[in-house]
């Protein structure tokens, strides 16, 4: 069994509540858009494997790190994670191919700073969006999950509300 740290849309922004949700966490998976290398480096200091992917407002320093797709299986879960997806039934082009192509059981999605947890029963996979974790953007709540993957099974998720999003304010 796997415990699973799932966030995105950091913007720049890392904090002691954020680290302290992902320290019970095997995996921490990021959804794009970290804003800087400097949000990784307190994530790989919990010294837990990172996944991630860039997002749209990721510079070189990011885009060098992680891909624009990520697919991987863990504890016989296919994922796929990409920053820009859309949601079921409203996925993109290229996510739609990706989605054909891959058949994941989990796709992972940020962009949208809307937290969102949908089963899409037409090719039986859980769209999973943590929101957003930072404080840039539209959003009023910042959020993130929690959830566990064992042998084959996707359990427990949680909802974690990281307080209001303040303005202006980058860590």
């Amino acid at each position: 069994m796997k415990r699973i740290g799932l966030l995105s849309d950091t913007h720049h922004h890392m904090d002691d509540q954020i680290l302290s949700y992902l320290e019970s966490c095997d995996e921490i998976w990021h959804g794009g858009d970290f804003g800087t290398i400097a949000v990784v480096k307190p994530l790989l200091s919990l010294g837990k494997p990172l996944r991630g992917v860039y997002g749209n407002i990721d510079g070189a320093d990011i885009r060098s790190e992680f891909p624009e797709n990520l697919v991987f299986e863990l504890e016989g879960v296919k994922v796929l994670m990409r920053h820009i997806g859309g949601y079921p039934p409203r996925y993109n082009p290229d996510t739609k191919k990706l989605l054909k192509e891959h058949q994941p059981k989990i796709f992972i999605a940020g962009h949208s700073h809307i937290l969102k947890i949908i089963h899409d029963p037409v090719i039986d996979c859980l769209h999973l969006n943590p929101g957003a974790a930072g404080h840039q953007g539209w959003h009023t709540l910042r959020t993130m999950i929690r959830f566990s993957i064992d042998a084959g099974n996707i359990k427990d998720a949680e909802v974690i509300e990281l307080g209001r999003r303040g303005r202006g304010i980058i860590n």
